[in-house]
């Protein structure tokens, strides 16, 4: 299997596995944001996560950011849709990061070999 093979069905297996795991997805939240729920009071260790629940934080003089497609959904109108495509749009958004870096590597490492062989 040649390199572009490989790369192409990684993608297409990573971006199943994506898809399958929107559908799969816990509604109630769990590790580090139920932690965060547990310590502000608005929920039990032997309770579901109240409808209403929000994390609040104290962003006064901390940085902070608004993500772009928070809990990998683009909002409420598409749904599970929305999903799907978030988790698409970051895969690909993923790879084409670590491609970007890859061949910048490469390249350095080339200019450097040539700058050697001089």
């Amino acid at each position: 299997m040649d390199n572009k093979t490989f790369i192409i069905a990684g993608i297409v297996v990573a971006i199943l596995i994506g898809v399958v795991a929107v559908f799969m997805a816990s509604g109630d939240p769990d590790s580090l944001e139920s932690t965060a729920l547990m310590v502000q009071g608005q929920k039990t260790l032997t309770g579901g996560t109240p409808a209403d629940a929000e994390i609040h934080e104290d962003t006064v003089g901390k940085f902070s950011y608004e993500s772009p497609m928070p809990d990998y959904s683009l909002g409420e109108t598409l749904g599970p849709l929305g999903g799907i495509i978030a988790i698409v749009a970051g895969t690909l958004l993923a790879f084409g990061i670590v491609l970007g870096i890859s061949k910048m590597l490469v390249a350095k490492k080339k200019v450097k070999e040539a700058k050697a062989n001089q």
